[in-house]
């Protein structure tokens, strides 16, 4: 894949303000730093999401095909220091069949292996470093660390954008050290899907908001109230805003110090253009369990001893058709415990109607993504975040450190 295709470049008609890897004029046998974001799940020392992988070969095989010798840096898990059950390998290993080639894992992080292993790579050549996080300097983002990683290249890409919020060593210290310092292909791709949600988004743009904590979204609530045309709520969060309107909610998982945060927004949202939507209907259980005894209730107060674990059929019948026939749709959050698959079906019908809806569909966050994977409609929506923190926090406005580290455009 080159930087020609649609697929890799930004967003059309949305500036990206940084230097990109087309940007760059590498000599052949160039060694050029890459973060890329392999934290992937692993059980049992096998992958079982290689998505982000998948996401970062663009950028990875534009620079192998312009004779760069790549070093591959990534964090995967959070270890306090050298373990082997946070090792890359499974990462090398799969990267490798993706490529056709080996790629070399180094045995340390910026060390003498790691500069061995670069030293002796060919342009095209794949070297990758341990897990940036058994390194302590990493998350302190410690100048000495940063300047050891910059040691080993003589370009840098920031392709994690999953990573582009922390202001760690490799994300945002290492360009102290090292220019040029340019985006990748996804990373790009990311930002410029993103910021045109808040600049300039197809009419009607509705929001649809899941999970289970409203302090968690609340920026990006009062943010969106600005800027949707509707604003769909669903997930435990919304029993938060139920307890404010003074509906009973049973043994639901209730965010007591997001009640007053949902009465707030309750109070904003009629000063709005934006139309703020509570669920109408619930399915609860008795217990949270895939084995609970389920009832549909017709109303939204939940008797005692039972607990809200998904939106109603009539709900769901609603929320897909506002998705349906919106101009553009962003997703973020199950609508119920859809781990359960009792309590699946609202989250379903939602994800069915952003696959099906004609407008551009964007979904964020880790719980989404993995809701459509589960029900195999990843592949029909316009662009899936690799970013959960990175995407909330791009939306909410603030800057990523990441991304403000590169080079201007």
């Amino acid at each position: 894949m080159t930087a020609d295709q649609g697929s890799v470049g930004a967003e059309p008609g949305v500036r990206f303000r940084k230097r990109t890897v087309r940007d760059l004029e590498l000599a052949a046998g160039t060694p050029v730093l890459v973060r890329a974001d392999f934290n992937v799940p692993l059980v049992d020392g096998l992958i079982t999401d290689e998505r982000r992988i998948r996401a970062a070969l663009p950028t990875i095989e534009y620079l192998r095909e312009h004779g760069a010798r790549l070093v591959l840096c990534s964090h995967l898990g959070r270890p306090k220091g050298p373990d082997p059950k946070t090792s890359l390998r499974p990462v090398a290993e799969r990267l490798s069949e993706l490529l056709g080639s080996e790629v070399v894992l180094a045995r340390d992080v910026a060390g003498p292996d790691s500069r061995r292993a670069v030293e002796q790579a060919a342009p095209g050549d794949v070297v990758l470093l341990e897990n940036l996080r058994w390194e302590p300097g990493e998350t302190a983002n410690d100048p000495a660390f940063a300047q050891r990683l910059a040691a080993l290249a003589r370009a840098y890409v920031n392709d994690a954008f999953g990573a582009a919020h922390r202001a760690h060593a490799s994300t945002a210290g290492v360009c102290a050290f090292l220019r040029p310092a340019v985006a990748g292909f996804l990373l790009e791709r990311e930002v410029t899907t993103l910021e045109r949600l808040l600049e300039d988004p197809p009419r009607p743009f509705v929001v649809v908001l899941g999970g289970a904590k409203v302090t968690d979204k609340i920026k990006l609530i009062e943010r969106f109230l600005e800027l949707a045309d509707e604003l769909l709520i669903g997930g435990a969060m919304c029993f938060a805003f139920f307890r404010a309107q003074g509906h009973a909610t049973g043994a639901s998982l209730v965010e007591e110090e997001g009640v007053e945060l949902a009465r707030r927004v309750l109070e904003r949202a009629g000063g709005t253009p934006c139309e703020l939507v509570l669920p109408r209907d619930l399915v609860v259980g008795d217990r949270f369990a895939a084995d609970a005894e389920r009832r549909e209730l017709d109303g939204v107060d939940v008797p005692d001893g039972w607990m809200g674990l998904d939106i109603g059929p009539q709900t769901a019948r609603e929320y897909a058709e506002r998705v349906k026939r919106a101009g553009c749709v962003f997703w973020n959050g199950p609508l119920g415990a859809f781990e359960l698959e009792p309590f699946a079906v609202g989250t379903r019908a939602l994800a069915e109607a952003v696959a099906e809806a004609p407008g551009r569909t964007v979904v964020g966050g880790g719980d989404s993504a993995a809701a459509l994977v589960a029900f195999g409609l990843d592949t029909r929506v316009d662009h899936v975040s690799t970013g959960g923190g990175a995407a909330l926090e791009l939306l909410e406005g603030r800057k990523l450190p990441g991304v403000e580290a590169l080079d201007d455009a």
